[in-house]
């Protein structure tokens, strides 16, 4: 199965790909959308939306997962961040492209084995699962390649069907 990982924004979106055959991930890709501040915001969403239906046609992934979205303090960014991951959502319905939403925590209980795993650890327990030299950069990418293996292991999980929550 191929996977397109996503870790949602609205300045940069990371992705990753990975190919998951018979309990084995293998690495494809990552990289960012990334928008310019001081554009207008609508434009960025159109940008995102853009960027995002080539990466469906490019890899043609059979599942994406995103991160769910988490609030933290600053409610405003988390209004634009809800927003672009809208758009993000609508181009992957569109192509009628299987979604599957987690947490941060559920990704990093299935990556690291802990929930409350540090990034750096998640960001290394992602290089080494995935027979990296580096880790992959920038965080957001390194983050979305986190989250396409978490759906990984749900989705070759025989108690838990694909789309349900990483336990």
């Amino acid at each position: 199965m191929r996977i397109l990982g996503i870790d949602p924004g609205y300045g940069i979106v990371g992705y990753g790909i990975i190919e998951h055959t018979r309990g084995k991930s293998r690495y494809l890709g990552h990289g960012a959308i990334t928008t310019a501040a001081g554009t207008p915001f609508p434009q960025r969403l159109a940008e995102i939306y853009r960027d995002m239906n080539t990466l469906l046609e490019t890899f043609e992934p059979e599942a994406v997962a995103i991160e769910q979205l988490f609030f933290n303090t600053n409610v405003t960014t988390g209004i634009q961040v809800g927003h672009a991951r809208g758009v993000l959502l609508l181009a992957c319905a569109q192509k009628n492209v299987e979604i599957a939403e987690y947490t941060p925590l559920q990704v990093k209980q299935a990556v690291v084995g802990y929930g409350r795993a540090g990034k750096r650890q998640v960001m290394e327990m992602t290089r080494a699962l995935l027979g990296l030299k580096a880790v992959p950069r920038p965080d957001d990418a390194a983050d979305a390649l986190a989250i396409a293996l978490c759906h990984a292991q749900t989705a070759g999980s025989r108690l838990s069907g694909v789309g349900k929550e990483c336990e």
